[in-house]
């Protein structure tokens, strides 16, 4: 994060520096995302090169996309951070501001692809990934363009304060090495800590972290497996490249597209819905994917599996922060990233032990498929008992009391009851005022 003035508003600004912080986000998945999308084009290269099978060289992706989503190291250090300074900075577009920042990993994958390609016939496996690494260092340009803001509701509470500051007076009454001290410390960090994890015990935010395992279960194996696939049913070299072309160019229109869309008045509320339907119909483009055998019949298979998985990758921060708001954003988001990791890591070993056992793609892009299909109806089922809770709670409410009704929103809920009396006892007054003569007035 780039050091400098700390920009203070209540609420995020929709626009202004927000834009240069999206540039920024769009830079930064271009050269991690997008690249690691490209380590699929050297997935033959490896095989032949080391004399391994699929399930041995399909680790050599795996762990990038592992070691990125578990946040310590490499790539993690700028991606998670540049997308939770998307959602600091925008409230009402931030659909579409996500939109544009993710559609750096297309836009990358449709540029790369062919580049790479040519990389390797030009300068073998080994020079085409020094000049990846030194384009990678554009990193630290999109670094300098983070400003952090601070909002209103990132402020702590009354309460909070009093706590801290309360502590601090003992602190001062007491000496440096005594016992008081690490109570104040670990009193403060915990406060610390429970306001900022505290979305780990919420239920929806348990569900989702569910359904992103076996989301990310599905998704990582094609971005390995496409390209071989492609060349084991005829397809050539510079074409399996180009169906990575095709992927990466419609994944921006799903980017940009969906995350407007999704922004719109008709739509702003089932951004949740939208998302689970993204997902599914991935899953059901995995299913498909077995029986095209042919580059006519895979170029349409890129191009739908590519919109809807920028759909959804546009929706994930969205949903994120629907669930538990942008002041625990940044860490949910670490969470969700880290839950990507495991199922990024062991999912193309698994996948490629499977081509090596059957022989065929086919079991390994079911699996996937029926994993993404049910990361959809888990995600929907959830929501449809929450919405059945909700109108069982109402209903109830009204029978144990016609006047009083109860609006319920998660654990907090609003009584009219005192506000109804309120109007019946002016209706009255109101009533002898005029039915009653001046003069017979107390």
């Amino acid at each position: 994060m780039a050091k400098g003035t700390r920009v203070r508003s209540t609420s995020p600004p929709d626009g202004g520096w927000g834009w240069m912080i999206v540039a920024g986000c769009f830079l930064v998945t271009i050269c991690t995302r997008a690249v690691t999308r490209c380590i699929s084009i050297f997935f033959v290269e490896f095989q032949s090169y080391f004399t391994q099978d699929y399930a041995q060289t399909a680790w050599i992706h795996s762990i990038v996309d592992c070691v990125t989503m578990l946040c310590g190291l490499g790539f993690a250090l700028c991606y998670s951070p540049a997308i939770a300074m998307v959602g600091k900075y925008f409230s009402r577009r931030k659909a579409l501001a996500y939109g544009i920042a993710m559609s750096g990993s297309g836009i990358g994958t449709f540029i790369l692809a062919p580049v790479v390609q040519l990389l390797i016939e030009q300068f073998s496996w080994r020079g085409a990934l020094l000049i990846l690494g030194g384009f990678v260092l554009n990193l630290c340009v999109c670094g300098a363009l983070m400003r952090p803001i601070t909002l209103k509701e990132d402020q702590t509470t009354p309460e909070q304060n009093h706590v801290c500051r309360t502590e601090k007076q003992d602190f001062k009454r007491v000496s440096l090495c005594s016992t008081w001290t690490k109570k104040w410390g670990q009193t403060c960090l915990c406060c610390s800590l429970q306001q900022e994890y505290s979305f780990l015990l919420m239920s929806d935010f348990v569900v989702l972290a569910i359904s992103v395992l076996f989301m990310a279960y599905g998704c990582s194996p094609l971005f390995v497996y496409l390209v071989p696939y492609a060349l084991s049913v005829g397809v050539s070299h510079q074409q399996a490249a180009f169906l990575m072309s095709i992927l990466g160019v419609i994944d921006i229109v799903g980017n940009i597209t969906f995350g407007w869309l999704t922004d719109r008045r008709c739509l702003k509320n089932y951004q949740y819905v939208c998302y689970l339907f993204a997902v599914g119909l991935d899953g059901l483009c995995y299913l498909c994917l077995p029986m095209l055998q042919s580059l006519p019949l895979l170029v349409p298979f890129s191009c739908t599996f590519g919109y809807f998985d920028g759909a959804y990758v546009t929706l994930i921060p969205v949903v994120t922060a629907e669930i538990v708001g942008t002041t625990s954003l940044s860490s949910a988001l670490g969470v969700v990233y880290f839950l990507h990791a495991v199922p990024y890591l062991v999912s193309p070993p698994i996948a490629g032990w499977l081509v090596d056992t059957t022989g065929s793609y086919t079991a390994a892009f079911l699996l996937c498929g029926f994993s993404m299909i049910f990361s959809s109806v888990l995600l929907g089922f959830a929501r449809l008992v929450k919405k059945m809770k909700k109108t069982q709670l109402r209903f109830l409410a009204k029978e144990s009391d016609p006047k009083l009704q109860l609006w319920t929103n998660g654990s907090v809920a609003y009584s009219v009851a005192r506000e109804l009396d309120h109007k019946d006892e002016q209706s009255v007054a109101l009533a002898l005022s005029v039915t009653t003569p001046h003069d017979q007035w107390p």
